[in-house]
């Protein structure tokens, strides 16, 4: 049994004491508007390797605009963000024996970093999907856990512009079937966020954070 902490938008003041030891996380995942200095103290405080991608308020780490027509090769690093914790913005990545893919960012509603229309997120969905798809024809292995700062549409999201979801998350969703899909943006404001189910897929929101087992 894999013990993940996700962690999303909020820093909680308990996993600064006792309480992230007595977790016991094998793994951390990071869904975005956190302080990088707070991933770095998790990671090393649980002494767990610690994956993340960027919320919409986290500062850009790319020195070009996003296009929908260039693979995310093409967008260079100015920043090495959270230092010791891996940056899994359009990609894949084995740890702890599960394999995690990435997709940060929010539905664009101005000019702020990390955001996306509806046909930019397409676009890379539609890229991460088929490399995952065809290192899985390769090797066997599928995706077990995605981590993203918004919901798929219509799943968890909010009714106001800049807490709506993303249509591809459901093409997503769809093509890999991941055990689990962790987000985080909607912040709960003490009332209680049920985890989702799209397919075989649970879907859940982890602000400020959730401590998750999967086999």
């Amino acid at each position: 049994m894999i013990r993940i902490l996700a962690v999303a938008d909020e820093v909680d003041q308990a996993l600064y004491g006792p309480r992230l030891r007595e977790l016991r996380p094998d793994l951390i995942l990071g869904c975005g508007d956190l302080p990088f200095e707070y991933l770095e103290y998790l990671r090393a405080a649980a002494e767990a390797p610690l994956l993340y991608v960027h919320g919409n308020h986290d500062p850009s780490l790319r020195r070009h605009s996003v296009s929908a027509y260039l693979p995310a090769e093409h967008f260079a690093l100015s920043s090495p963000g959270a230092v010791g914790c891996v940056n899994l913005e359009d990609r894949w990545k084995d740890e702890a024996g599960l394999r995690i893919a990435g997709l940060g960012g929010s539905i664009r509603y101005n000019d702020g970093h990390n955001q996306y229309t509806q046909a930019e997120m397409r676009s890379r969905v539609r890229r991460l999907t088929r490399r995952a798809r065809f290192r899985r024809w390769r090797d066997g292995k599928p995706v077990d856990v995605v981590i993203a700062h918004s919901p798929p549409l219509d799943c968890g999201d909010g009714n106001d512009r800049p807490h709506r979801g993303f249509s591809s998350f459901h093409r997503l969703i769809d093509q890999l079937e991941p055990r689990l899909m962790l987000h985080g943006h909607i912040h709960p404001h003490g009332r209680p966020r049920p985890d989702r189910t799209i397919g075989g897929t649970r879907i859940v929101n982890v602000v400020p954070y959730r401590l998750l087992e999967i086999e």
